[in-house]
């Protein structure tokens, strides 16, 4: 656990493996929210059934700021229904991050990147030699983080049903 200066002296920021579904849906429904919001997009419906599903698995982490839901993101070594693998190039032990969400009041710190962070640490510590997204290109803050973090695109940028997506990767063994 570590702690970090807050507006009204220490409050804690730690890590944790989620275990309410409700609270990861409602914090993943208002970063979509936001992002739809300030980029002029729609946002993407969610199934709460896939949220439950994720957080049974222990793939959703979640980073408190004291009793606050900050961000979090989901990490698996098992791609996400539908992913094109084929614009990848070979690894032996990919995992793949979904799921990026920062809660509203959080928007332009730097929870973002020490989801990304921690994303990296967590696939390294467990055997992957890639991290794997897709990002909607339009996201602009988002996809600078990611460029400056170390992620590179592989393939075209896609575009179905209006939203435009790219696929990401960085490695992570070294």
């Amino acid at each position: 656990m570590s702690s970090e200066s807050a507006d009204s002296g220490l409050t804690e920021w730690t890590w944790v493996v989620a275990t309410d579904p409700s609270e990861a849906h409602a914090l993943l429904c208002a970063s979509d929210g936001q992002q739809a919001a300030r980029y002029g997009m729609v946002a993407p419906v969610r199934n709460l059934d896939t949220t439950e599903r994720r957080v049974r698995a222990g793939s959703v982490h979640l980073l408190r700021h004291g009793t606050e839901s900050a961000a979090s993101f989901t990490l698996s070594p098992e791609p996400p229904h539908g992913l094109d693998l084929s614009v990848y190039p070979p690894a032996t032990s990919p995992f793949y991050l979904q799921r990026l969400a920062v809660a509203p009041a959080y928007e332009g710190s730097i929870v973002g990147v020490r989801c990304l962070r921690r994303a990296v640490e967590l696939a390294h510590e467990r055997g992957a030699d890639v991290l794997r997204c897709e990002a909607n290109p339009d996201l602009l803050a988002t996809r600078r983080m990611l460029d400056t973090l170390g992620f590179t695109q592989h393939g075209p940028t896609l575009a179905e049903g209006g939203v435009r997506r790219v696929h990401l990767q960085k490695l992570v063994t070294g």
